[in-house]
């Protein structure tokens, strides 16, 4: 079994884009990634560009891009490794217990956007929020390691969380590509206008479901067994969107809502010194070097 520090050398080339790809299109969570402990963050860095590859090939409408996940899927089912991809996938589960279930959910979700999501109730939003997003908490959750099995519900849900903060966000940005992921159920009862300056009770309504899952998501991070700073610091700065977006009048003008960066700074310490559920300090101390 291959270690981190015993990769074959000429692996050390996608490691390179992997990190940069971070670095260069995920800033908050590459914030987070600092404090991952070390035997990990480069599989992190890998498991990111993966999830970011299919994502952009996806939203670009790119004619690969059902390819590439074909190719995703076929490992999960087969073992056959046939791209990118699937080779970085077939590397990180020879050390950590990757979920195929999770990525095949994952790759039906992207379909599902190739497609145009149906997205007539929230719960309807729930589900393909959790196979965008929620089943990269359940792949994170297998490199981070945990005991309990409660682990990857509470993992499931700051995925959904983190999702469902990405459509507040980008309310114009999808209307503008002419694509909605408020659901119409949701639509008709709150009101239908998106337009800046009048959708603060839509907002209201969205961001309080978003807490909840951040809610729901928080409790399980102290069953990790590495990685808990990372994480916590990762969705403090997540969920700070839901409030600059607060801050800027729920929607009163158009454009994505931005956090500064000191300020994402200041929660991310907040957030590693904070008391956890168990009423313990949050894990500062632990080894990220």
């Amino acid at each position: 079994m291959l270690l981190p520090a015993d990769r074959p050398r000429d692996d050390a080339a996608t490691i390179a884009r992997a990190r940069a790809t971070t670095r260069s299109v995920a800033r908050t969570f590459a914030l987070a990634c600092r404090v991952l402990p070390r035997r990990v963050r480069d599989d992190v860095h890998l498991l990111y560009l993966t999830f970011r590859t299919l994502d952009d090939l996806v939203d670009d409408g790119d004619p690969v891009a059902a390819e590439a996940l074909g190719a995703v899927e076929l490992w999960c089912t087969t073992g056959s490794v046939t791209s990118a991809e699937s080779a970085i996938l077939a590397d990180l589960a020879a050390r950590h217990p990757i979920p195929r279930d999770a990525l095949l959910d994952f790759c039906r979700g992207m379909r599902d956007d190739l497609a145009g999501p149906d997205l007539r109730t929230e719960a309807d939003l729930d589900t393909y929020c959790y196979r965008v997003a929620g089943t990269v908490g359940l792949v994170m959750t297998a490199l981070l390691g945990a005991d309990d099995p409660r682990a990857g519900h509470h993992a499931a849900a700051l995925g959904i969380a983190m999702q469902r903060t990405n459509i507040l966000r980008d309310l114009d940005e999808d209307a503008a590509a002419g694509r909605c992921y408020v659901p119409r159920a949701t639509l008709e009862r709150v009101g239908d206008d998106l337009s800046p300056g009048h959708r603060e009770a839509l907002l209201r309504d969205q961001i309080a479901r978003a807490d909840s899952a951040f809610d729901e998501g928080l409790a399980g991070i102290r069953m990790l067994r590495s990685g808990r700073v990372a994480v916590r610091a990762a969705a403090a700065m997540y969920r700070e969107i839901l409030r600059q977006i607060e801050r800027d009048g729920y929607g009163v003008a158009a454009g994505r809502a931005v956090v500064p960066g000191w300020r994402k700074l200041l929660v991310a310490a907040r957030s590693i010194w904070a008391p956890s559920p168990a009423g313990t300090t949050a894990p500062a101390a632990e080894r990220v070097f």
